[in-house]
C-alpha cells in the first residue's frame, strides 16, 4: 500500500534535499564569482546547481572531481578576493593575474596546503601579505608584483623550502628582505620599485621592520 507524502513532510523533503546535493568547492568558487564584476561573462558558466564545479569554464579537476586549477588570468574581472577560496583543499594552481582585483589577500589561502603556484600579480590588491601563506609548504610560484600591497615580508616564507619564483616589484613594502631559505636565490630585482623596502637583511645588525611604521 503507498501512503501519500503529507503536505508538512514533502515541504520537509524539498528543503533538505539542495543541502544533500550541496558541494563545498562549488559554492566557495560561486562566492567568489558573487564577488566580481564581469563584464566579458567569462564566469557565464559558473551554475550553481550543478553537482560540482568541474564543467564550468576555466576550472580543472582531478578524477576525484576535486578542484586542482583556476585560470582566470587576464579576465577583465573587478572586485575582490573571498575567505571561501581557502576551501578548496586540493588546489594547485590559483591563476588571477591582469584584473581589476581590490582588497586585501585572505589570510585563509594559507589553508591551500596543495598549491604550487599563486599568481596575483598585475591587479590593485591592498593591504599586507598574509604570515600565513607560510604554510603553503607546496608552493614553488609566488608572484605578487604590481599591485599595492604594505607592510613587511613576512618572515614566516623563509620556510617555504620549495618556493623557486617570488615577485613582489612595483609595490610599497618596507622593511628588509630575507635572505635565508629560499630568499638565497631570488634574485633582488624581483622587490625592486618597493621605495621603502631597505635591501637585504644584515642579520643582528639591522632590525627586521626598519622604516616599516
Amino acid at each position: 500500500m503507498v501512503f501519500p507524502l503529507s503536505a508538512s513532510l514533502t515541504l520537509t523533503l524539498l528543503v533538505v534535499l539542495p543541502l544533500v546535493y550541496g558541494n563545498s568547492e562549488g559554492d566557495a568558487l560561486y562566492t567568489l564569482r558573487k564577488s566580481l564584476s564581469d563584464p566579458d561573462n567569462v564566469l557565464q558558466s559558473w551554475d550553481p546547481t550543478l553537482v560540482n564545479p568541474c564543467t564550468w569554464f576555466h576550472i580543472t579537476c582531478n578524477q576525484d572531481n576535486r578542484v586542482t586549477r583556476v585560470d582566470l588570468g587576464n579576465s577583465n574581472l573587478f572586485g575582490h578576493l573571498v575567505p571561501e577560496l581557502g576551501n578548496l583543499e586540493h588546489l594547485q594552481y590559483l591563476e588571477l593575474y591582469k584584473n581589476n582585483i581590490q582588497g586585501t589577500i585572505p589570510s585563509e589561502l594559507g589553508k591551500l596546503k596543495s598549491l604550487i603556484s599563486l599568481d596575483l600579480y598585475n591587479n590593485n590588491i591592498t593591504g599586507s601579505i598574509p604570515p600565513s601563506l607560510g604554510k603553503l609548504k607546496s608552493l614553488v610560484f609566488l608572484r605578487l608584483n604590481d599591485n599595492q600591497l604594505t607592510g613587511a615580508i613576512p618572515r614566516d616564507l623563509v620556510g617555504i623550502s620549495n618556493l623557486k619564483v617570488m615577485d613582489v616589484s612595483n609595490n610599497d613594502l618596507c622593511g628588509t628582505i630575507p635572505t635565508s631559505g629560499p630568499f638565497e636565490h631570488i634574485p633582488l630585482n624581483n622587490f625592486e620599485n618597493n621605495p621603502r623596502l631597505e635591501g637585504p637583511e644584515l642579520m643582528g645588525l639591522a632590525s627586521y621592520d626598519t622604516n616599516c611604521s
